[in-house]
């Protein structure tokens, strides 16, 4: 109906489509300005007063960049670069000091069941699940919370089983499974309920290098060729980036120092590996690069 002839109805449209995101974002995740400040760590009887402190140890300063649909960006800098805190403010674990971050067009501060709703979320080290459940109990519970059917949810751990090789530990306890094993099941959580944003920090560790292997073919060929799920991960292996990722974010000490594909990256610092073009954009140069290589 014309908007010129219902005035009063096409309003009420526009206001309800900007007040509940009707439209589909252009992007997937958006950060602006994100910045993340801890209270400094104490010891003894000072440790009682550190909820009270000021924040002043920075782990993000200023980030700002977007990952499109589709699009998968690597995050990569040393232990300590940030990594792990902005992934954990985008899954809505921690409330960054200033800015924002989008994901899937809502807040992560003040729509933080919208955005789990259109996240999977993967940490390095997961302690989410509940011990005394079988794998497959635990699979069946997250999939009931993501709104799954039971139907539904019992035939995404049929898959998974097979993808992930757990078949044979769905009906063991948590507890009693390998740290590779739990790594397998926490990835498989992650992926259950085909999320549109996908997180993941240090995907591979504790995996062997088959499973490693496997896990990487499953993401770029079933989950990231489709080009309906966009991927924001942490890892420390530059062959596991160069194959998934589209661009690689380098971070040094909480700040983004470089954006761009892999390719770009090396043109950029005359490199010719990408481990080289990391020492090189972060100023540090290994043994290995001859003298008047280094920057």
């Amino acid at each position: 109906m014309p908007c010129s002839l219902q005035p009063t109805i096409c309003q009420v449209v526009s206001l309800l489509w900007t007040r509940y995101n009707f439209a589909v974002p252009d992007t997937a995740i958006s950060l602006q300005a994100l910045t993340k400040f801890f209270p400094p760590a104490r010891s003894g009887w000072r440790a009682f007063l550190q909820p009270f402190e000021k924040p002043t140890l920075p782990a993000l300063q200023d980030i700002s960049f977007e990952l499109r649909d589709g699009e998968s960006i690597a995050l990569l800098g040393a232990n300590g670069a940030g990594k792990s805190t902005l992934l954990r403010i985008l899954a809505t674990l921690l409330l960054p000091t200033s800015g924002h971050a989008t994901i899937a067009g809502h807040d992560a501060v003040s729509s933080p069941r919208a955005v789990r709703r259109s996240l999977g979320y993967h940490a390095g080290s997961d302690q989410g699940f509940y011990a005394r459940l079988t794998a497959r109990e635990n699979l069946l519970f997250f999939g009931r919370l993501n709104h799954l059917s039971a139907a539904t949810a019992r035939d995404r751990v049929s898959q998974f089983a097979a993808q992930f090789e757990l078949a044979e530990s769905l009906d063991r306890q948590v507890r009693t499974l390998s740290s590779g094993t739990i790594q397998r099941l926490s990835l498989a959580r992650a992926l259950f309920h085909s999320p549109r944003v996908l997180l993941l920090d240090e995907p591979t560790r504790s995996l062997d290098a088959i499973a490693a292997a496997s896990f990487r073919h499953f993401l770029k060929s079933q989950v990231m060729q489709p080009g309906k799920t966009s991927l924001l991960f942490a890892s420390h292996s530059l062959a596991e980036i160069e194959l998934l990722a589209k661009r690689v974010a380098v971070l040094q000490h909480g700040r983004l120092i470089a954006l761009d594909t892999p390719a770009a990256l090396k043109r950029q610092s005359s490199s010719s590996t990408l481990e080289e073009a990391f020492f090189r954009l972060t100023g540090h140069a290994p043994d290995s690069l001859a003298p008047e290589a280094r920057p």
